[in-house]
């Protein structure tokens, strides 16, 4: 009997021009070496499965192959080639740095670099998952990587780029490997079904070719899983459906289809088939929003494109977008997605699915009423309004009110001249409790006057006779008053109460305050004016200003952490150093 040899190493490619889907990596690599222009370290970075070792590998045989042909391929027949197919090239050594991370390891391979090639041109190292390789061991080959001799090349391969260090990187010249295009994968696999004799349904290679998600190897993997699973070397859409565990597209052209006609119903019905099937709620949700977002790239011939299925399920697509309004998508995404956010908090999670299911089904009602509103507004607006009498205001919506000039007043019909009254004023939108025109005026004008002013809340202002001299205690006093008034009208704040607790230097009729931070001083330029105008209206300093600097380090700052404490209290009393040595004592830091 033979031995089974899977797929992804029986047809691995042996040349550039094998690899799928790295176009612009291969080419790169045939120019450097038909114009000796090679580098002395390569890094192969990214996704698993889309053949960086296999590019390597190439890349190491080419070098060192004695009857290069033309076109940069290796020729297979010469000594360094064979004994590269036969595993037997002691000019090629790889290295799987996941089990092999160590500074001894990198220490062997250096030691190994210092003896030149037998046969062959170059000697090639070929480190695979190099970011598993340990602090010390990257250090250790730094300087090897950095100045190598001319023989030795460095082909680092790794899935996980940003875990090597930036100093490793410098070093290297890197090339970023793509996810491979499903149709890439699904033209591949058709090639190795026919060497292979297997008949197999273009949908069913596509939809490996999706669920391999840009990996060649996974790919291969799936195929040669479902050709096991196929009897009769026949690979079919649906037995790969079930035999991959993949919810098919139809359920999602009929759940949408069942929102569009609002039938709830139903909708709960396929999504129950969908859980007796097996299938995760929380996927299910994923692939809704997939299906939607498909739906609404299809609404555009720009953004077709985008859309990465099978020509048959393509064609369903571009027809249901046809039919399904963008703005029932806008919002059937929105709704999908707060669902795909709040899945996995939620206590009964199917329960949270159907509600999700309950919201989409209705979604074309909710958008009809809101188009039969808009329908009767429109019409509204459009009934002519009656002719205004010359001496009254013409009000209309979003416009000012603008008034006739008549030669003489002419009385309402039905309505007695002393009974006419003007139009009330729009309603004001509530603001902040800010001072009033007039209590604005009669800050100004209060100091030049003899008789005591009105406040805005009907409290008289002290005449200039009445008001105390201005002294830093008495300061603090009208201070700790008016953040009392504050407090009890509702507007004081924490912040604002820290402010105003810092010391105060008062000179030429200036109260200066140092303060922590910016937050500070903007609550303070906000309370200035009112704190001015309760200050003037005490103190007998009608030009008195409030001026406040941020200045953290002039701020005394309390001990907080144990730490502090304990430094504090060390600059009251130093033996308590000699105590904590003496006892061994510990700091809670």
């Amino acid at each position: 009997m033979e031995n089974f040899v899977v797929s992804a190493r029986k047809y691995r490619p042996v040349t550039f021009d094998s690899v799928v889907g790295q176009s612009h990596i291969t080419t790169t690599l045939k120019n450097a070496i038909a114009t000796n222009h090679l580098a002395q370290a390569f890094l192969f970075c990214g996704p698993r499965g889309v053949g960086k070792t296999t590019c390597a590998r190439i890349l190491a045989k080419t070098t060192n192959c004695l009857n290069l042909s033309d076109d940069i391929e290796p020729c297979g027949k010469c000594e360094s080639c064979v004994s590269f197919q036969n595993n037997a090239s002691i000019n090629i050594h790889e290295l799987d740095a996941a089990s092999n991370n160590s500074v001894d390891d990198i220490r062997n391979l250096t030691d190994q670099v210092r003896y030149p090639p037998q046969t062959g041109k170059y000697k090639i190292y070929i480190i695979d998952e190099v970011h598993m390789l340990s602090q010390a061991a990257f250090n250790a080959f730094l300087k090897t990587l950095e100045e190598p001799p001319s023989y030795a090349i460095f082909i680092l391969a790794t899935t996980e780029k940003h875990k090597i260090l930036p100093t490793i990187l410098s070093r290297c010249q890197i090339f970023d490997f793509n996810r491979i295009q499903p149709k890439d994968i699904s033209d591949h696999l058709a090639s190795i079904a026919g060497k292979e004799g297997i008949k197999a349904e273009p949908e069913a290679l596509e939809l490996i070719a999706q669920k391999a998600d840009g990996g060649l190897r996974d790919a291969l993997s799936m195929f040669d899983l479902n050709v096991t699973f196929s009897k009769d070397q026949v690979l079919r859409y649906k037995e790969v459906l079930e035999n991959l565990h993949i919810l098919d597209y139809d359920y999602y052209f009929n759940i949408v289809q069942a929102f569009l006609a609002s039938d709830l119903p139903r909708a709960l019905v396929l999504f129950d088939e969908i859980i007796r099937k097996g299938f995760d709620g929380h996927l299910f949700i994923g692939g809704l929003m997939e299906h939607l977002r498909n739906l609404l790239v299809c609404k555009d011939p720009v953004t077709a494109s985008l859309l990465q299925v099978s020509e048959s399920a393509r064609a369903k697509f571009a027809e249901q977008s046809q039919h399904t309004p963008l703005s029932f998508l806008l919002s059937a995404l929105s709704v999908t997605s707060q669902c795909d956010l709040q899945y996995k908090t939620a206590k009964n999670q199917r329960l949270h699915i159907e509600l999700c299911l309950m919201r989409l089904a209705h979604i074309t009602d909710v958008l009809d009423l809101s188009s039969v509103a808009a329908v009767d507004e429109t019409a509204k607006k459009k009934v002519p309004e009656p002719a205004p009498a010359d001496n009254t205001f013409v009000e209309k919506e979003n416009s000012v009110p603008v008034r006739s000039a008549p030669a003489a007043p002419v009385p309402e019909a039905g309505i007695a001249p002393d009974e006419r009254r003007p139009l009330p004023p729009p309603p004001l939108r509530p603001v902040s409790k800010l001072k009033s025109v007039r209590e604005v005026l009669t800050m100004a004008e209060a100091p030049e006057k003899n008789e005591p002013a009105v406040k805005a809340e009907g409290h008289p202002v002290s005449s200039r006779a009445d008001r105390r001299e201005l002294t830093p205690v008495a300061l603090q006093e009208a201070i700790r008053d008016f953040l009392d008034k504050r407090n009890a009208e509702g507007l004081s704040s924490s912040t604002e109460e820290v402010a105003l607790a810092r010391p105060i230097e008062l000179g030429n009729g200036v109260m200066s305050l140092v303060l922590d931070n910016d937050l500070q001083l903007e609550k303070l330029n906000e309370i200035k004016g009112e704190l001015l105008y309760f200050l003037r209206s005490r103190f007998a300093a009608d030009g008195m200003k409030i001026e406040g600097r941020v200045a953290p380090s002039e701020v005394k700052r309390m001990p907080y952490t144990p730490k502090e404490k304990f430094e504090y209290m060390v600059t009251k009393n130093e033996t308590l150093i000699e105590l904590k040595r003496r006892f061994g004592l510990e700091i809670d830091f």
